[in-house]
């Protein structure tokens, strides 16, 4: 497949995708984690065509596969309680992340915000995975990506 230089790249939610894409990227990942032996095998698994298969294997990646940045900043809004800046760097310690970097503003009216910046190349899960459990803790009411970069 020749390579066009004007390619372009989209981020596109897994939902709206059609159902050859996503059970291209599903052998895709039965393959990457040896769960399946051969693409014949991985596509049976997924009921997908073979010809699908190879028609879309070079075109559709995982998000956090195109991720080549290592560093990301998060914001976080979170209530003024001891131990939660503990608590979120435990979580961030956690899955293998590195701080590089924290800010803390002043609490006002019980809130606070912190920004981190981590180093996520020792990361043992994907990005979406950290924020979700960030979310779920009790004290954080709010977690943004403000950016990634090299």
């Amino acid at each position: 497949m020749t390579k066009k230089l004007d390619e372009k790249f989209y981020l596109v939610r897994e939902d709206v995708l059609p159902e050859a894409i996503r059970k291209t990227l599903e052998a895709k990942e039965l393959i990457e984690r040896g769960k399946a032996e051969s693409i014949a095998i991985a596509t049976q698994q997924v009921d997908l065509s073979r010809s699908a298969f190879y028609k879309y294997r070079d075109t559709v990646f995982p998000f956090h596969t195109m991720v080549k940045e290592q560093i990301i900043s998060l914001f976080f809004h979170l209530e003024d309680r001891s131990g939660t800046l503990s608590q979120l760097l435990a979580v961030v310690a956690e899955v293998g992340c590195n701080v590089l970097t924290i800010h803390q503003t002043i609490p006002l009216r019980g809130k606070a915000n912190v920004t981190l910046s981590l180093n996520t190349s020792g990361m043992s899960v994907e990005i979406t995975e950290l924020i979700s459990k960030l979310k779920r803790l009790e004290f954080v009411d709010k977690v943004d990506i403000l950016g990634t970069g090299a």
